[in-house]
């Protein structure tokens, strides 16, 4: 693995995770049981092996050439088994293009061409030490994933090839067969553009802190409050307080009909060293139905803006894909906020997973028209090992970016 890149914090907390893992579970000089179990639990761990092989075409209006970006992930993980209760995780991820790099990874300089946000890196994806010796208690120390709900505010950018991952201490707990708890207090994010360094930052180093309840009102409902506290020492701007509420569900008619219904609220507001003062809200309504092998939701997300520069609801830590259009014209809120009218079509048929999903844009202040965009999928899983993605996405500019149409073929094995 080439640390190049990687800051000495990271690397300190590499070392300290590994450190303190062993300190704690390597078995006192002497004690030859203990040595023959720790022994066994690193040799009874799992190890797999997964491939994601990608081609993805972008046509964006105003750049005059396409971006081609044809590349593989390998990815290596290991677990350990337990030893009194500690437990050792280890993912190593290589990200390398096959066949001409033909598109702007953000570290090869291509900057005629389109993004595709997949640069070529060897990285340490986990690598964290868990202790569930604690009764209904989970802690994780050191690099991680961190997925919260839908991942709309906290997520790991999974679509893309190098994931999004956390240098953290973590801690859930389970009050109740109905109340749940979460606190993470997070030092650095590794950020998708990584490891080596460039712009965007491959890295945000930070002292935030996220926490969760969630309650389970009833079998049909779900009540989530969370509050997440971002501090970014490298890019004050970001840094922000939000504290929401989530209400999720689904009620069941009969055997086959489903309504799956979410409703959010959350208000954000200049945090830390932000040298911006502002607050904005957020709010989500949808609703839908699922009949056998068919769906149908209907989606309604605003994220206020105020005009100004640096004063609309932003999402630094989200895993932004799934929201606002596969194009990706949104990753940062416009300064006039955004409201996003969606419409989603699920069958399945044919052994596959088809989704089409049609948004329209407009300003949040202003009520301008930002455009519209159609994304569809499939899905097929081939066997127990191997699945295939095929993909598209087609957004139509009016007073905001540029035309833009992307397609993805994916190839996945795991082992």
């Amino acid at each position: 693995m080439s640390n190049q890149g990687m800051p000495s914090e990271v690397r300190s907390l590499a070392v300290g995770v590994t450190m303190a893992g062993l300190l704690t579970i390597a078995p006192a000089a002497g004690a030859q049981d203990a040595g023959a179990e720790f022994a066994a639990a690193l040799r009874d761990g799992d190890v797999g092996l997964a491939f994601r092989y990608r081609f993805e075409l972008v046509d964006q209006g105003g750049l005059d050439a396409d971006a081609n970006a044809s590349t593989l992930r390998t990815r290596l993980t290991y677990n350990s088994a337990a030893f009194r209760d500690f437990s050792l995780l280890a993912e190593m991820d290589d990200l390398r293009p096959l066949g001409a790099d033909s598109f702007n990874s953000t570290r090869n300089g291509k900057t005629t061409r389109p993004v595709v946000a997949d640069p070529k890196a060897t990285d340490l994806n986990q690598f964290a030490v868990r202790y569930s010796g604690f009764t209904d208690t989970s802690v994780l120390l050191g690099r991680q994933r961190i997925n919260r709900a839908n991942q709309r505010f906290i997520g790991g950018v999974g679509w893309r090839q190098n994931e999004q991952t956390y240098d953290a201490l973590s801690v859930g707990h389970t009050f109740s067969d109905r109340l749940q708890g979460y606190y993470s207090h997070v030092t650095n994010v590794n950020r998708v553009f990584g490891p080596n360094s460039g712009s965007p930052a491959g890295d945000l180093r930070t002292s935030s802190h996220l926490l969760e309840a969630s309650y389970n009102w009833t079998p049909e409902a779900t009540v989530t409050g969370y509050g997440y506290f971002l501090d970014f020492d490298d890019a004050p701007a970001l840094s922000n307080r939000t504290l929401g509420v989530r209400l999720t569900g689904t009620l069941t008619f009969g055997e086959d009909l489903t309504f799956p219904y979410a409703a959010e609220y959350a208000i954000q507001d200049d945090h830390a060293n932000n040298p911006t003062g502002y607050d904005a809200d957020y709010v989500l309504l949808e609703g839908g139905f699922r009949w056998s092998n068919f769906g149908i939701k209907l989606s309604y997300e605003v994220l206020e803006g105020s005009g100004v520069a640096g004063r609309a609801f932003q999402t630094p830590l989200a895993t932004l894909h799934p929201f606002q259009g596969w194009a990706d014209k949104f990753l940062s809120t416009p300064d006039t906020g955004i409201e996003d009218l969606y419409l989603s079509f699920t069958a399945r048929g044919f052994g596959a997973d088809f989704t089409v999903v049609y948004h329209d844009f407009s300003a949040e202040i202003g009520g301008a028209d930002h455009g519209d965009e159609i994304d569809m999928s499939a899905s097929w899983r081939l066997g127990d090992n191997y699945s295939l993605l095929l993909k598209l996405a087609n957004y139509s500019a009016d007073t905001f970016a540029t035309d833009t149409e992307k397609a993805w073929v994916m190839l996945s094995a795991s082992f």
